[in-house]
Order: C-alpha cells, then sequence, then structure tokens
C-alpha cells in the first residue's frame, strides 16, 4: 500500500508516452506490417529503459533534475539540451496536437481546417496552463488512460477471436521507405528520450510534496508506468495487425480520416454503440499528452536557462508563449500535414537518442551521484549495449539517406 502512494511521476511518463507512439505508430506498424517489427518493439523498449530509469534515480539520490546534473558534467552538455531541444520541441508539440486536433474534429463532428482545430487545442492548453488548472486535468488524465486501457484490451481480445489468420511472425528489416517508417517507429517508442528529464523534474517536484522516497518506491512507481506503456504498445500493434493486416484499407495521413479510421478498429469489435466513449477516451488520452508535452518542455527550457544565466526567475510563462505561438505557425505553415509533422518530430527524436542516452549514463555513473545509487553491473551492461543499438541504428540510417 505504501508503495502505491508513492505512484506520480512514472504515472506522467505514461500519460506523455502513451500518445503519438502508440495510438498512431504501433497501431500503424501492426496494420502494415503484422508482427514483423515486434523485433524493433521489444529492442527499443529494452534498450531505451535504462536510460529513462535514470532520471528519477538521480533526483531520489540527489535532489536536483537531470539538468542540474548535465551542467556538473559541464555547461556543453547543457547548451547541447538547449540547442537539440529547440530543434525538436516546436515538432514534438506540432505532431502531438494535430493528432488530437483530428481526434477532436472526429468527436465533435466539427470537421473545420485542423489548423483551426489545432490552434483552438493550444489555446485552451495554454490557458489552464496559466491559470493552474493541470492537476484536475492530470488526475482526469489517469482515469481516461484506465478507460482506454480496457477498451483496447477488449478490442484485442474481441478480434483475436474473430480472426480466421493470424498475421506472420516473421521478423524483417524494411528497406526504403520501410526503414524510414521504423526509425520514426523507434524514435518515440515508448517515448522521445528527452522525456528522461521531464521524469527528473517530476521526481523533483514529488520529492518537495511528499514524505522522503526512497529510490526502491520510486524505481517502482517508474516500472509500473513504464510496464503499462509497454504493454499498451503491444496491444495496439496487435490491433492494427490481427483488423487491418492484409486489408485493403491503410491508414491516412490526413488527420480527420485516421481518427476514424483509429475509432473504427475499436467499434468494428466492440460494436458501434462504443463509439462515443472510445473516441472520448482516445481524444482526452492525447489531449493530456498535449498538455504535458506543452508544460513540460517551457518547464525544462526555464531551468536550462536559470542554470546557464545563474538567475533564480522563472522563464516558463515566456518559453511557454513562445511554444505556443511557435506550434500554430508550424500548423500554418505545413498546412497540418499530420504525416509529415509526425515524421520529422520522430526521426529528430530518434536520431537524438544516442546523446541523451549516452549523457545520462555517464551523469550516474560519475562522482557527481553518490556511489550507492550507481546501476549496478547489469544496468551498465545494458546501457553500453543500448548505447551500441542506438547508435549503430543512427549511422545505418544517415548513411542509408
Amino acid at each position: 500500500m505504501n508503495k502505491l502512494k508513492t505512484l506520480g511521476p512514472g504515472l506522467l511518463f505514461a500519460g506523455a508516452a502513451i500518445g503519438v507512439s502508440h495510438l498512431v505508430y504501433s497501431t500503424r506498424a501492426g496494420a502494415d506490417y503484422g508482427w514483423s517489427l515486434f523485433w524493433a518493439f521489444i529492442l527499443i523498449n529494452l534498450f531505451k529503459y535504462p536510460f529513462f530509469e535514470y532520471g528519477p534515480r538521480y533526483a531520489v539520490a540527489t535532489g536536483e533534475t537531470l539538468l542540474d546534473g548535465y551542467a556538473k558534467l559541464g555547461k556543453g552538455y547543457l547548451w547541447g539540451y538547449a540547442i537539440l531541444n529547440t530543434a525538436n520541441m516546436f515538432t514534438i508539440q506540432a505532431a502531438v496536437t494535430i493528432v488530437t486536433a483530428g481526434l477532436a474534429a472526429h468527436l465533435f463532428g466539427i470537421s473545420v481546417n485542423l489548423t483551426a482545430w489545432a490552434s483552438i487545442i493550444i489555446v485552451i492548453c495554454s490557458f489552464l496552463l496559466i491559470i493552474g488548472k493541470y492537476k484536475l486535468l492530470d488526475n482526469l488524465m489517469k482515469l481516461i488512460i484506465i478507460v482506454l486501457s480496457i477498451c483496447t484490451i477488449m478490442a484485442v481480445s474481441v478480434a483475436f477471436m474473430k480472426s480466421n489468420t493470424y498475421p506472420p511472425f516473421e521478423q524483417i528489416l524494411p528497406k526504403g521507405s520501410g526503414l524510414l517508417f521504423l526509425i520514426a517507429f523507434m524514435g518515440w517508442m515508448p517515448a522521445p528520450m528527452d522525456v528522461s528529464i521531464w521524469h527528473s523534474i517530476w521526481s523533483v517536484e514529488k520529492q518537495k510534496n511528499t514524505s522522503k522516497i526512497n529510490l526502491k518506491e520510486s524505481l517502482f512507481d517508474f516500472n509500473v508506468g513504464y510496464g503499462a506503456t509497454i504493454f499498451l504498445g503491444i496491444c495496439f500493434m496487435g490491433l492494427g495487425a490481427l483488423v487491418m493486416y492484409n486489408s485493403e484499407i491503410s491508414f491516412s495521413n490526413q488527420g480527420l480520416v485516421f481518427a476514424g479510421q483509429l475509432i473504427e478498429l475499436y467499434t468494428q469489435n466492440l460494436g458501434t454503440s462504443t463509439a462515443g466513449i472510445i473516441s472520448l477516451a482516445a481524444f482526452t488520452t492525447m489531449f493530456s499528452t498535449t498538455i504535458t508535452t506543452l508544460d513540460a518542455s517551457p518547464r525544462a527550457f526555464s531551468k536550462t536557462l536559470q542554470i546557464l544565466m545563474n538567475d533564480k526567475r522563472d522563464f516558463y510563462l515566456q518559453f511557454l508563449f513562445l511554444l505556443a505561438i511557435g506550434t500554430i505557425g508550424i500548423f500554418m505553415f505545413l498546412q497540418s500535414e499530420m504525416g509529415l509533422l509526425v515524421q520529422i518530430a520522430t526521426v529528430l527524436s530518434f536520431l537524438t537518442t544516442p546523446f541523451f542516452a549516452w549523457v545520462n549514463f555517464r551523469l550516474v555513473t560519475s562522482n557527481h551521484m553518490p556511489k550507492k545509487f550507481h546501476p549496478n553491473k547489469f544496468m551498465r551492461f545494458l546501457s553500453w549495449s543500448g548505447l551500441v543499438f542506438l547508435t549503430t541504428f543512427t549511422i545505418g540510417y544517415l548513411f542509408s539517406l
């Protein structure tokens, strides 16, 4: 029971992760390739695990965020994060929001231009964050994720029982455009690596608001959240594989059409009467992801600036305004092309993964981390293996361009 009381940052991690990577990429991987990319799903979740885990580990050990640790390693690492975050945060926000916009248009039946929907969502999220109502939405998000999880499990179970033939389990390495999809798929599965920084910020805040949490409790919280993202990722992949693989249907890159196809995956298994609650659950899940990313990026950038400038002023609202305006500008410039937005964001996330992985690993094995909190031999081995895997795939992809 005590462990359950410590749950918090891990659930926020799950809330941020269960979004585009699951509703879009896991489902599409199953629809286009059946189970043939299951190897990539397993390996990317396995090899990213230690680098995400180092976020709450460092926070519990030191009471600081990973950004504070980066600065101790050298201001160059913090500048590196600032540059990469500048390149990533607008495309990530745009990708998440455009999916939410498609689901909103489908849910409310108002098929206006998705740029308008996305802009409205950004304004609403910004307003909620400014007036401080995020805590209420955060609590609601946990309930909605549970509802979506139950619906997903039910839909997969029904699809499995209804299916007469099952997709092949032969594992493949896609080529050409398939390789680009693979890189994008792994880029956001289960989440972009810089979410580890957000997790460390949430963990520090958790320490401030509750009694002292030990490493064992913090890692239990993390493992619950991480395990949930993996389980649901498999469910979404299975849903796409069982319902759409080898069919004449393919997922559209247009946000509104994609949203309708996604909801249909559920309703054709659970019945059309469930369309309303499914649409609401999917939209609210993506809305929660949208507001989480809109909150976390400015919070992390404000912390970065405070450290670099040795300034205690809070720049959160300034960066929130900048991110909101920049994201709306991207919608207008790219004409709300969901496929392109998501692809840009996910590929950029994968290409920056080795940097964040290396810095996180170096930090938790340095003298800036109390030795008793250092990762054990297995975690070190998994970290080195992950670095080799992630770097090899990054270099291989760049050479294939």
